[in-house]
């Protein structure tokens, strides 16, 4: 798979550890705001469940190099304690994925979900079927994960992301009958149900293609010639204003900006003011909420 091909090239020029791991390095942490010390002791052992299940579980049949695994955070607010062994939270998912020959590593998604609810009692195993729904709160965690994988490789192959978002999707599918919000396409618009739909449904094709063209095209090449490798970052934010015309208001436009509206801001601040006057034309059109930051990069111009 191209992701792994690409790492090949990190390990032959940097003689990497060939230490085989799963696929994910994902940080977990729960806030507990207003919690006693014993509810709070309940979720730290809830913390180190969560981070055993995401790191060690192998979610694609694929060995990783210990230095390939997906860098990923999780933060999950405890809201309320509902009552027993139940809890309302929301759920902070971000990833980030490494830009060759540099040390920067660029956000890849970034996404808060507070439609979650979920029962735990302490040391309670997480347990997850891929074709069981066996709890809210590890279908949640599966979901997340294909989620966060399904991205990563969307920006190292075209499409590249597929397989991984067809099973979140089953995930979604198997949920339709649980009784916690966020699975359901009537719910909301804007969950995640609809999200993982975006990721599947052809009219939106342009967004996940651009991420390609953005990652792979763009910002891997920089090193090697800046101005080609931004004017490769300018034709995936064409490919983003093109799926925008098509189906304004996406809820994937939305994630997909949410995690790259900082990042394009500090690239083409010091671009050519040609190409500045396009690239604000063109997130301003396709991410309006955020028009004041993009009229910034107008103030690095040269």
């Amino acid at each position: 798979m191209m992701r792994l091909f690409f790492y090949i090239g990190f390990i032959t020029i940097f003689g990497l550890s060939t230490v085989k791991s799963q696929e994910l390095n994902c940080q977990v942490s729960i806030a507990t705001p207003g919690m006693s010390d014993t509810e709070r002791q309940i979720m730290q052992t809830l913390r180190t469940q969560i981070n055993e299940f995401l790191n060690q579980t192998n979610w694609t049949g694929h060995q990783f190099e210990t230095r390939e695994r997906i860098e990923a955070s999780i933060q999950i607010t405890i809201e309320e304690r509902l009552g027993g062994d139940e809890y309302r939270a929301s759920i902070q998912v971000q990833s980030r994925r490494p830009v060759y020959q540099t040390a920067y590593s660029a956000p890849i998604f970034n996404h808060r979900d507070r439609d979650v609810e979920f029962r735990y009692r302490e040391n309670e195993p997480l347990e997850f079927a891929e074709n069981t729904f066996t709890s809210n709160l590890s279908s949640l965690l599966a979901y997340y994960a294909y989620l966060i994988i399904g991205f990563d490789f969307d920006t190292f192959s075209p499409m590249g992301g597929t397989p991984y978002f067809e099973r979140a999707q089953q995930i979604v599918n198997l949920a339709q009958n649980a009784p916690q919000r966020g699975w359901k396409s009537f719910e909301s618009q804007r969950n995640r149900y609809w999200l993982v739909e975006n990721l599947l449904n052809t009219t939106y094709r342009q967004i996940r293609q651009s991420m390609y063209v953005y990652h792979r095209l763009g910002f891997d090449k920089m090193t090697d010639n800046m101005d080609l490798a931004r004017a490769e970052v300018v034709n995936a934010l064409e490919r983003l204003q093109a799926a925008h015309r098509e189906r304004p208001g996406s809820f994937l436009m939305q994630v997909v900006m949410t995690a790259k509206s900082d990042e394009l801001v500090n690239l083409f601040e010091q671009a050519p003011s040609v190409e500045q006057t396009k690239v604000i034309g063109i997130l301003s059109e396709i991410d309006p909420s955020n028009s004041a930051k993009y009229r910034r990069i107008a103030d690095g111009s040269r």
